[in-house]
């Protein structure tokens, strides 16, 4: 991906975020939609992995969160888009600096929202591993997702769109987006 500079980027409504937190569906709805509208699609978390030359919870426990905050913020704003674009968020991202506004301002956002229990049953079942989740089940895990929602439903709540991720369909993301 080549580089460019947040100034040079204006709003496209072709240009979609999808946020909310780990466990929604970001990045399988995103690349369900994208294929669906013949969009590219990118993961910021995956792009962020290839410019570290390491995976996210290396960098985490290597640098600290405040240095991955920050790259991952940088990422989100220098990435040269293509023109029609779906774009998976990590989990936190909109709820740090500027980044929500940021993604207001330069494309359209959709927040999946989910139940803490739907979440956490996703969670403990997924094959992805979370190192922030580790040892977490059942009513901690929910409890911990609740805690950490509280904190975070604030900056999703800004999406332009939100969309219960229960019974999602192509469709449904479609419609919603482009009513």
């Amino acid at each position: 991906m080549s580089q460019s500079t947040t100034d040079n980027i204006a709003y496209n409504p072709h240009r979609i975020f999808f946020t909310g937190f780990m466990g929604c569906g970001k990045t399988t709805w995103g690349r369900k939609l994208a294929a669906h509208l013949g969009y590219d699609f990118i993961d910021l978390d995956h792009a962020l992995e290839e410019k570290a030359g390491m995976r996210i919870a290396e960098y985490f426990s290597s640098f600290g969160e405040d240095a991955f905050r920050k790259l991952e913020s940088a990422m989100l704003k220098e990435i040269d888009y293509p023109e029609k674009v779906i774009v998976s968020t990590g989990g936190g991202l909109p709820c740090f600096f500027d980044n929500m506004d940021w993604m207001n301002a330069h494309g359209k956002t959709l927040y999946v929202k989910l139940s803490p229990k739907t979440l956490a049953d996703r969670l403990e079942n997924s094959k992805t591993v979370r190192p922030v989740l580790q040892g977490k089940k059942g009513d901690e895990l929910v409890e911990f997702i609740t805690g950490k929602l509280a904190e975070r439903e604030g900056f999703y709540m800004q999406a332009q769109y939100i969309i219960e991720g229960i019974s999602l369909s192509v469709e449904t993301l479609e419609a919603a987006l482009y009513k």
